[in-house]
């Protein structure tokens, strides 16, 4: 378990807040989606898919990539809030699953599980991925990008705040034990730059990421102080700058249901 302190009616509202602006600023996460759908196209069949189930659905980076590279017969969506839905249009192929995924029944007899940049939110991942093994048909996939440890180090050694990630060899002992094989498990760190350290915050205010910063208020003083500190990420060689780094840290997992 972990993760205890996550307010998950908080994350809702800092999501549904950022809702609008998500798509026009998550850059690194909109890049995640795609390389997950590049990954599933190399290492799943190619044929036409009956049911795929999306856990943490957002304002759709991952959806509109797979309604638009995969056929499928359904495609069911899930996210913690009904309001995602006015990022989709009505179609016959898309079923709704409104509700927190540790909370909910999993739809059954499913081919391929997605999810992007979402699980680093859950309490228990060793339920979740249970929950996905039981609802997969045999050699069903899982298909996942999520978080590794050095996520937003820079904010998590600046204010304390941030998500406990888990490294690459924990995922994959989860998955194993929950009768998965491994097709595919990598890691990589992607670094976007900012001019400045209030657009690093004004970033992850509007991708929704600072969900987990419930008791953080920020006053003058503390902001200044904030700024100040940034300075320590930026590289000592000043003809080598490109800005003020803030680091994302994408896990990618493609996973298979032993028959």
């Amino acid at each position: 378990m972990k993760n205890l302190n996550i307010d998950k009616a908080q994350v809702a509202q800092r999501f549904e807040k950022a809702g609008q602006s998500y798509t026009q600023h998550a850059v690194v996460q909109k890049q995640i989606c795609q390389h997950l759908i590049q990954l599933m196209q190399h290492y799943l069949p190619k044929t036409k898919v009956d049911r795929i189930f999306e856990i943490g659905c957002g304002s759709g980076n991952l959806s509109h990539l797979l309604m638009q590279d995969f056929q499928f017969n359904q495609l069911i969506l899930n996210d913690l809030y009904p309001e995602v839905q006015q990022h989709f249009s009505e179609s016959k192929q898309l079923q709704w699953l409104i509700g927190d995924i540790e909370q909910l029944q999993f739809p059954q007899d499913l081919e391929v599980i997605v999810s992007s940049s979402a699980l680093q939110w859950i309490f228990d991942l060793d339920a979740i991925f249970k929950q996905c093994s039981d609802a997969l048909i045999d050699e069903g996939y899982l298909c996942f990008s999520t978080f590794g440890q050095q996520n937003l180090k820079e904010i998590k050694a600046l204010t304390g705040q941030g998500l406990d990630y888990l490294d690459l060899a924990t995922i994959q002992e989860k998955l194993i034990a929950q009768g998965f094989d491994i097709i595919h498990l990598s890691e990589n760190i992607e670094t976007l730059d900012f001019e400045h350290p209030k657009q690093v915050l004004q970033h992850l205010k509007a991708t929704g990421v600072t969900a987990t910063a419930a008791k953080h208020r920020w006053t003058k003083q503390s902001l200044q102080q904030f700024y100040l500190d940034y300075q320590q990420f930026l590289e000592p060689d000043s003809s080598i700058q490109k800005g003020y780094p803030l680091s994302y840290h994408p896990i990618y997992c493609i996973a298979r249901r032993k028959p």
